[in-house]
This record gives structure tokens, C-alpha cells and sequence, in this order.
């Protein structure tokens, strides 16, 4: 799941490498124009919807975020 997540965040954003351990948010690598873009792409990728209470920069400070974040909308 993490190569997949890499390879949507890399998509979005090329420009930055997110393979590397860093709050993606804090370091400006994404902004709130990507987030949306992200979540449509991480809904369609692994067929979750994501709540909107959950769109917060917290949850995509990084990879493992993330992957959390999918995670737990897998369950919904």
C-alpha cells in the first residue's frame, strides 16, 4: 500500500520526493488545492470514501498517515 501511496503523492506532486521521512504539510510539499486532489485519488485508487471530517492535514502529514487514514475508511 505505501509504493501506491508514493506513487499517487509523486502524481500529484513531482517535485517533491515523499519517500523520505518528513511532515508533508509542515514542509510545504502539500497544500489544501492538493488535498482535494488527493483524496478523489485515494478514493478512487482503493475504493474508499474518506469522511469529511477526516480531511485534516494531520492525516497526510506522511505515508503512514495516511495509510491510517485509508485504513480506517476501509471499515466504514
Amino acid at each position: 500500500m505505501k509504493e501506491i501511496i508514493v506513487k499517487i503523492l509523486t502524481e500529484l506532486r513531482p517535485e517533491f520526493d515523499f519517500s523520505v521521512d518528513a511532515d508533508f504539510i509542515e514542509e510545504g510539499m502539500l497544500d489544501s488545492f492538493d488535498l482535494v486532489n488527493l483524496v478523489s485519488d485515494i478514493e478512487n485508487e482503493f475504493g474508499v470514501v474518506i469522511d469529511g471530517m477526516d480531511i485534516l492535514p494531520e492525516n497526510f502529514s506522511s505515508v503512514e498517515n495516511i495509510e491510517s487514514l485509508i485504513n480506517r475508511s476501509k471499515k466504514r
